[in-house]
């Protein structure tokens, strides 16, 4: 995941890598997106567990939990589907529970973000970020007061998924 980082980092010049989540808030401060090399961070924290079920969706759960901020996953698909999104009888959920989520055996989010989720009492979007509108369209309104996680889905027209913790 470091190396992935510092590819990004190296593509966009509005960022700047960081070692801890204090010299990312003062990233933040300057007016630039840091990007958490997240090795040490982990091995200097054993909240949580060393394991293949645990990808870079879980641990921005974990990272979102400490700085209590809202979690947004982009990824290559719409959202939460039942099984493949393209083979027959998929599903597409614009909102699932976490508990639910736990009974799924792959989707487009690892194995352990259910359980954090419900772990820490919240929410998390997961949106195509193949299209990068929609995640500002997501991170627009949630910084804004004048929507409710009650009404999201009747607000937009492209798909996304809430996964409910709280």
């Amino acid at each position: 995941m470091d190396i992935i980082a510092k590819l990004l980092n190296d593509k966009l010049n509005f960022t700047k890598l960081v070692y801890s989540l204090e010299e990312a808030e003062k990233v933040v401060d300057s007016g630039k997106i840091p990007i958490l090399l997240c090795s040490d961070f982990l091995k200097d924290n054993n909240s949580i567990p060393h394991s293949w079920n645990i990808t870079s969706d879980s641990i921005s759960a974990y990272v979102s939990n400490i700085l209590k901020s809202k979690l947004l996953i982009a990824t290559n698909v719409d959202g939460i589907y039942s099984r493949e999104p393209n083979s027959v009888g998929s599903k597409f959920f614009d909102e699932i529970d976490a508990k639910k989520l736990l009974t799924f055996n792959e989707t487009s989010v690892d194995l352990m973000l259910g359980e954090l989720l419900l772990e820490f009492g919240t929410n998390c979007f997961v949106v195509n970020g193949n299209f990068p509108e929609r995640v500002l369209s997501l991170i627009e309104v949630e910084n804004s007061d004048r929507i409710s996680d009650n009404n999201y889905k009747d607000n937009y027209n492209f798909k996304y998924t809430l996964i409910r913790g709280e």
